[in-house]
């Protein structure tokens, strides 16, 4: 996975002796790790990623800035601590329930498309730190287990991981953005999408394409653009899982 701009591939706040302390000596009273954290996760929800500071997450929290260097050395300490915490929001299947593969893994795939879409900030941490935190290996671990389960390959099934969880990675990356103007329009999903359609349509320029485009999403079904989404993205795991499926008949 990308290293972190300005850091060392190995550098990691998860290898780090100080990472599972709640602090150092002599810290502050009244804060810990998981309370900076929490903090954290909220203000990356309601302000974004391009605003968050530690000046700013101090306010928050009514301390000094210098209080939170207590508990983490550097900004990106932080920024791995609560994208780690979030990873722990996802509902895993129990290790040895008997459910099929499939549905494991499409149940797996819907929570971490879920995930992607609460936190739009997401995406991008995910892709700039390690991914080695405890609830993150927890993740990676049930989705190994799960693809190991299908019969490739062992050394196929990262490809096969990589295919699914890319694939989910992006739609959920790009469905959090959208999420995230239609909020800023102040519309309601619905009347938004009607809105740019109809626009669209109008337009000289546009106004074939949007036929054509219309065509087949009204072919696709659904009523409201949370329907027409969540049909999308199943039919597409379900490509995926049948290429899965295709590769292990193969051999």
């Amino acid at each position: 996975m990308a290293k972190a701009a300005g850091r060392s591939a190995r550098s990691s706040v998860w290898l780090e002796e100080t990472a599972r302390r709640g602090g150092r000596g002599g810290q502050p009273s009244g804060l810990d790790r998981e309370r900076i954290t929490a903090a954290s996760v909220r203000l990356l929800d309601a302000e974004g990623l391009a605003k968050f500071s530690m000046r700013r997450l101090a306010g928050e929290l009514s301390v000094t800035a210098m209080s939170l260097y207590w508990y983490v050395d550097t900004k990106d300490d932080l920024l791995e601590l609560a994208l780690d915490a979030v990873y722990g929001e996802l509902r895993l299947p129990p290790e040895e329930d008997g459910t099929d593969w499939r549905e494991r893994l499409r149940a797996l795939a819907a929570e971490y498309r879920a995930l992607l879409v609460r936190h739009p900030w997401l995406s991008r941490l995910a892709g700039q730190y390690l991914n080695i935190g405890p609830h993150a290996r927890d993740f990676s671990r049930s989705v190994q287990r799960t693809v190991g389960r299908a019969g490739l390959p062992e050394h196929r099934v990262m490809s096969a991981i990589s295919a699914v969880f890319q694939f989910v990675y992006g739609y959920g990356t790009v469905e959090a953005q959208f999420m995230s103007r239609i909020e800023d329009s102040g519309l309601t999903p619905d009347d938004y999408y009607r809105q740019a359609m109809n626009s669209a349509g109008q337009d000289p320029s546009t106004a074939d394409f949007v036929r054509e485009a219309r065509r087949i999403m009204d072919a696709r079904g659904g009523d409201t653009v949370a329907e027409m989404m969540d049909r999308d993205f199943t039919f597409a795991l379900d490509l995926l899982i049948a290429g899965i499926e295709a590769m292990v008949e193969r051999g």
